[in-house]
């Protein structure tokens, strides 16, 4: 049975684990604090679930998620990744993680940083422009007439085909924007982020139920990034 790790496991973490689970992975959960921290969660999510470490998570998984805190990067663990495919769902807010001059000028975006911190491995960016609860409550099954996509980024064609699969298999299709670079489309602040998913995107956020987004919605909002 395929494995995802995760390394960080708070909202978009334990999402990603329940719909996992769900679709009959099994799931390595991690993060700061420590595995014995999340014995609530790995008992809700049953005998497919089980905590680690950052280091025991990049280890175990067929796919591996990071999902920490930008700020936090550097703690990534490096040699369990060699080789793998890792999909980065950070997000750079200057206000908590402080600011990294490579990001504030353009010069990187926020997963060539982390391609850069973990060399060997193959970076695609997904999951990060789409509000956790949002994440929970659209996933469709496939050829769904109301399923959502999601977009990706990468420089790995391989690594993408595999995100693709893990997508599709949580409940969502996918647009493949690029290269790793283009993932600034669907940073904070772009129009592709959070909004396609909105029922009404004047509401507060956590307070709107959601909207199915297909591909053609998410095109559109990626393209009016460009």
């Amino acid at each position: 049975m395929a494995t995802l790790g995760l390394i960080g496991s708070g909202h978009i973490g334990s999402t990603l684990a329940r719909l996992a689970v769900d679709a009959g992975l099994d799931v390595v959960l991690s993060n700061s604090r420590g595995p014995e921290t999340l014995s609530d969660l790995v008992t809700e999510l049953g005998p497919h679930a089980r905590a680690a470490t950052p280091a025991e998570a990049a280890g175990a998984g067929d796919w591996v998620v990071v999902t920490i805190p930008l700020k936090n990067i550097a703690q990534v663990p490096h040699a369990p990744l060699v080789g793998k495919t890792v999909i980065d769902t950070c997000n750079y807010y200057p206000e908590r993680d402080g600011r990294i001059p490579q990001l504030d000028t353009g010069e990187l975006t926020e997963s060539e940083l982390l391609q850069q911190h973990i060399s060997g491995a193959h970076v695609v960016k997904a999951l990060n422009n789409v509000f956790f609860r949002h994440l929970a409550t659209l996933a469709r099954p496939s050829g769904a007439p109301d399923r959502s996509a999601l977009p990706i980024a990468g420089d790995d064609a391989d690594a993408k085909t595999r995100v693709t699969a893990l997508l599709d298999t949580l409940g969502y299709d996918v647009v493949d924007v690029g290269a790793l670079t283009e993932g600034r489309c669907y940073q904070p602040g772009m129009p592709a982020y959070g909004t396609p998913y909105q029922k009404d995107p004047d509401a507060v956020l956590w307070e709107d139920p959601g909207s199915p987004a297909g591909t053609e919605a998410l095109r559109q909002a990626l393209d009016a990034a460009r």
